[in-house]
């Protein structure tokens, strides 16, 4: 059995690869282990998978590890130390070259001891005393320096400590940033959804005053009720209010005229706050009618179908003599006023009459009875011109 020598690994200096001793030694040890030689000519097998070999070779263990390999190697070569197996060829070729390289380690070790203790001769005292100090100020130095590396450490420590909590911040900053932009993405849409609103609004709003300023502009009875003349015969909002024997006018045409008329006069009256005696006046398109108050509230119709009798009296007559009447109370009401109104033609309530001061004839009666067509359709021409200035009348005193 082979005596090991200290078989632990140690790396070689400045952490570089091993020699090429080493690198022998190694495959050796891979050898002893994983190869079974064939077995001599006697035929006896011999098993090596039990042999023990030398430690690594390292040129950096200490002498005495040194000393003790070179003693048992000589012990196991002189004999003296019993071997229970045999040993190969090849590990003995191989524990010779090893020993001769420690070998040549060792009497290079003692020459550098024999000139280490030749140079301490020749060192005088005082070159002693001067190492000795040298010396102490170097174990000072390292004392101080060890402080030193105790104190970066500890200011490491502390670093370490600041800098995790730094981190820390820095990740709740970073989470705050990204609910900064978030909340900012949300607000900036509803920045954008507002002023795209308020642009319309604005438009609107633009859009709105204009109207405000045509309205404004624009006469409201001249708008709604518009009176002009088509040949002989009168018009009120397309409607013609009248009939000659040359120009028949359907009396459903007439009826709507009339109540046109009627809702005219009626917004006058509101205008300059009048409310009619003897009369309530009801517009209801082509079947408006006023209601008496003194009569038991008979209904007088301003509307015809053109079959009442013109030789007798009629409620279609009394209806427009009634409207006359009403006609007389605006114009009194709005004479009355500081800016009087003054109607071209004038009115008689109690004959049922207009009267032309520049016409040869000079009365022409607003009722059906005893009446030509032409006289009825003048009457009702003079009426409503009469219309046509109170309008104007109304849009200069109240608009």
């Amino acid at each position: 059995m082979l005596i090991s020598a200290q078989g632990e690994t140690r790396e070689t200096p400045e952490g570089g690869p091993p020699s090429k001793e080493e690198a022998n030694f190694e495959n050796l040890q891979d050898g002893a282990f994983c190869r079974t030689p064939h077995p001599p000519s006697g035929g006896m097998s011999w098993d090596y998978s039990s042999f023990t070999l030398l430690g690594r070779l390292e040129p950096w263990r200490s002498l005495n590890s040194i000393q003790k390999t070179i003693r048992d190697s000589s012990d196991i070569l002189s004999g003296e130390t019993e071997v229970d197996h045999p040993l190969c060829v090849d590990c003995t070729d191989y524990l010779l070259e090893v020993l001769d390289v420690e070998l040549a380690i060792t009497e290079s070790d003692v020459q550098n001891y024999k000139r280490c203790l030749e140079t301490r001769k020749w060192l005088s005292g005082d070159d002693r005393e001067m190492l000795q100090e040298k010396l102490k100020g170097l174990e000072l130095e390292e004392a101080r320096l060890l402080q030193e590396v105790a104190e970066v450490e500890k200011n490491q420590e502390r670093v370490a400590a600041d800098l995790e909590a730094a981190q820390a911040e820095t990740k709740m900053l970073e989470q705050q940033e990204k609910q900064y932009w978030e909340d900012y993405s949300q607000l900036k849409w509803q920045q954008l959804e507002l002023n795209e609103e308020l642009s319309s609004v604005e438009m609107r709003l633009q859009y709105a005053q204009l109207q405000c300023n045509q309205l404004e502009k624009t006469d409201v009875f001249n708008a709604t009720f518009e009176i002009w003349q088509d040949g002989p015969l009168p018009v009120i909002n397309n409607f013609r209010l009248g009939r000659l024997p040359t120009v028949p006018v359907c009396w459903d045409e007439i009826s709507a005229a009339w109540g046109q008329t009627a809702l005219l006069l009626l917004a006058l009256a509101n205008t300059v706050g009048l409310e009619f005696q003897r009369y309530h006046l009801i517009p209801c398109g082509s079947h408006s009618y006023l209601r008496s108050l003194i009569d038991d509230c008979a209904e007088l119709p301003l509307f015809s179908s053109g079959k009442q009798n013109v030789f007798l009296h009629n409620k279609f007559d009394q209806a427009m003599m009634a409207f006359l009447d009403c006609m007389q109370q605006f114009k009194e009401a709005a004479e009355s006023g500081e800016s009087g109104l003054c109607l071209p033609y004038k009115i008689h309530v109690k004959k049922g009459l207009m009267e032309d001061p520049g016409s040869s004839s000079g009365f022409y009666s607003i009722r059906t009875h005893l009446n030509t067509e032409e006289d009825w359709t003048k009457a009702l021409k003079l009426m409503l011109i009469n219309f046509k200035c109170s309008l104007t009348w109304v849009s200069l005193s109240f608009f």
